[in-house]
């Protein structure tokens, strides 16, 4: 119940004596149902660049981009304008029995034409990732039973991994917590490592003996269930709900083995980090091109990381980690993996409240804080997410050696 919580989890900007749509009517994904009914959510409403709104005035700097995904932020003139000229020419039709639309077919091959590091074919449309994951398994069981090799249904996933949040999406899902009470995972999956280093690896273990054991971990439960059962082995180019868990640089290339790789970016990479899904500046289309994305997350990511990752030495903070401009902050006690802080603590509650009184969204699992700003974000919104951050980690600081103190009494 939250009123057993040391830290509040009440919405910043809601008070007691507000009079709001508490208890309202929608069901609302990852929300525990108590805060449905007990508390007033916060209400969005409007948004402009990197910044957001809430239905009394409020300015917040968006620094989770939406749910990772407004890469342009808000209110973006272009995409208004596409979005209008669109609705009164066509605003729907189908693609089904070989009918299709010509925004759709340039769509495909812009994609196409986009993705240089491997040469891709054909590309499928759906409207999330969780429908596009459900997808990749239906298309490696089709592939097979098309090769007549039916045994390879078996999907390798990670632990802590996150794939979307259908039936099979969530099975995928290496997430404990997505599984529970729903009768998943489902029976064709298997889960190995999570390849965070700072978490997992073995004492004097380098990352590249880490990467080593891990992929040798895969092998062998290959080899346990028979090769000629495993229809492909998904995994995010960087753990991002799981973790914001950049993998060691030689990781993905130890995986050698006669089985499909489902690259999954459900939420977050696309050119969020250039190297990792290898784009090539020129073939970056026209909204994307002439507002120099890509030369502005290389102008701003450095800054980014390095202004928060400044941190580091905070008593509380066990690791900051990241690439580009995403990056996580895991609390915990004396830095170590193995030393959590209690969690009727909610520390990272409290330090994502601090940043709601301070005008910026966090997105806050646990004790793990993760940020994913908008692709546009500009030198001085940086400036302006690292100053926030610094003054909330003081104040849940002090919020912490406060609860211990009393806890000594």
């Amino acid at each position: 119940m939250p009123g057993s919580r040391i830290f509040t989890t009440e919405a910043s900007g809601v008070t007691k004596n507000t009079v709001g749509p508490k208890g309202h009517s929608m069901l609302a994904p990852f929300t525990a149902g108590w805060q449905t009914s007990d508390l007033d959510p916060m209400i969005i409403a409007k948004s402009e660049g990197c910044y957001v709104y809430d239905a009394h005035g409020k300015k917040y700097l968006d620094s989770l981009a939406g749910l990772w995904c407004t890469a342009l932020g808000g209110s973006e003139a272009r995409l208004v304008s596409a979005a209008v000229a669109q609705l009164k020419t066509l605003p729907f039709y189908h693609s089904f029995w070989n009918f299709t639309t010509k925004p759709a077919l340039d769509l495909a091959q812009d994609l196409l034409d986009m993705f240089t590091s491997t040469k891709m074919a054909k590309a499928f449309f759906t409207n999330s990732g969780s429908e596009a994951n459900d997808t990749q398994v239906k298309l490696v069981w089709y592939y097979n039973n098309a090769l007549g090799r039916p045994k390879k249904k078996k999907i390798i996933a990670r632990s802590t991994s996150y794939h979307g949040s259908t039936l099979v999406s969530a099975s995928l899902s290496g997430i404990p917590a997505m599984h529970q009470d729903f009768d998943l995972p489902s029976s064709y999956m298997r889960y190995t490592d999570c390849p965070h280093y700072w978490r997992y690896h073995l004492p004097g273990e380098s990352e590249e003996e880490f990467s080593t054991r891990l992929a040798k971990n895969l092998e062998d439960l290959i080899l346990k269930e028979g090769p000629e059962t495993i229809g492909a082995f998904i995994a995010e180019p960087l753990m991002g709900a799981g973790g914001v868990i950049p993998p060691p640089d030689t990781y993905f290339e130890k995986y050698q083995y006669s089985i499909s790789i489902i690259k999954c970016d459900t939420s977050k990479l696309f050119l969020r980090d250039n190297n990792i899904l290898f784009i090539a500046d020129e073939n970056i289309k026209p909204c994307c091109r002439e507002r120099k994305i890509p030369e502005n997350v290389d102008r701003v990511a450095t800054r980014f990381q390095e202004g928060l990752k400044a941190f580091s030495t905070s008593p509380i903070i066990g690791e900051i980690r990241g690439t580009g401009l995403i990056l996580a902050t895991e609390f915990t006690e004396n830095k170590s993996p193995d030393e959590p802080f209690p969690p009727e603590w909610g520390v990272g509650d409290y330090f994502a409240a601090e940043c709601k009184k301070q005008g910026m969204i966090v997105r806050v699992a646990g004790d793990l804080i993760m940020m994913c700003p908008p692709l546009i974000i500009s030198p001085e919104e940086i400036d302006e997410l690292i100053t926030i951050y610094g003054k909330a980690l003081k104040a849940t600081e002090e919020r912490v050696k406060d609860v211990k103190t009393r806890q000594k009494k």
